[in-house]
């Protein structure tokens, strides 16, 4: 499945939402998860490859041109228009992703399959409780939007700054914080220690919890160990690792994953 660019909005100084319409969007089907995502093709700027491909299309291709697998949220998807909009954490020329949507101009094309996705926030709940930096962004954005006006939740955002803040769904009753790593004195611990000094609404609730790795175990282990929450049922997975490349995050997500079960 592939789709062309139709736009590029840019929400932060390091967040870019692209917009794909057309190609094969016909044929896509919405997905009830609101971290529902896109397992993404990105191809090196200099590769002689062009979407759509094949396997056929691969066959001889140096390492160094080949598509880049990455998986990245659904913000929204449009179905009346086949509209499906993506967004990016752009850092500079780092990572084939980012840079490749900071490239982008209308009628660029990208290929992907999908979606999938786990999480949506409970009906059966009284508030919903969200953590992520911008990487989360997109799926707090969709669960903001599905449980709608009347919903009720506590959301923790973590961006670099004041002026990186990213426009979300508003309900009189969702709290939004804004945690600015570069206030942040201890960088793993500190989202934890914010999340650990609220008061938490009344009531049953849900949990979603993504982003930097070390920040995302530290708020479990304070879910489970100082709150004692039984976090069965809990939507909580990092999406990447600081001071580690995609690929080298990759190959060790598993084994990370299996040690922070085992961690509280």
């Amino acid at each position: 499945m592939y789709a062309e660019v139709d736009h590029v909005e840019k929400l932060s100084p390091d967040v870019l939402r692209v917009v794909l319409t057309g190609g094969t969007l016909d044929q896509f089907e919405g997905a009830t998860a609101t971290d529902a995502y896109i397992n993404a093709r990105f191809l090196p700027a200099e590769s002689p490859v062009t979407v759509p491909f094949g396997p056929e299309d691969l066959v001889g291709i140096p390492d160094e041109y080949r598509p880049r697998p990455r998986r990245f949220t659904i913000r929204e998807w449009r179905p009346e228009s086949q509209a499906l909009s993506i967004d990016f954490v752009a850092h500079g020329d780092s990572g084939y992703a980012g840079s490749w949507a900071q490239r982008a101009k209308p009628g660029d094309r990208l290929q992907f399959d999908g979606p999938g996705g786990s999480y949506a926030p409970s009906p059966n709940v009284d508030w919903h409780l969200f953590v992520g930096d911008e990487s989360a962004v997109g799926a707090i954005g969709a669960s903001l939007q599905r449980i709608g006006p009347g919903g009720r939740g506590l959301v923790f955002v973590v961006v670099d700054g004041p002026g990186y803040e990213i426009e979300l769904p508003q309900a009189d009753d969702v709290e939004i914080r804004w945690l600015y790593r570069k206030q942040a004195a201890d960088s793993e611990q500190w989202v934890a220690d914010s999340v650990a000094a609220a008061a938490f609404p009344d009531g049953t609730f849900d949990i979603f919890v993504h982003g930097e790795a070390a920040e995302v175990r530290a708020v479990r282990r304070h879910l489970a160990i100082d709150r004692g929450i039984d976090l069965n049922g809990a939507s909580i997975s990092p999406y990447w690792r600081r001071l580690h490349t995609d690929e080298d995050w990759r190959k060790v997500k598993r084994q990370w994953m299996a040690e922070q079960v085992n961690d509280g």
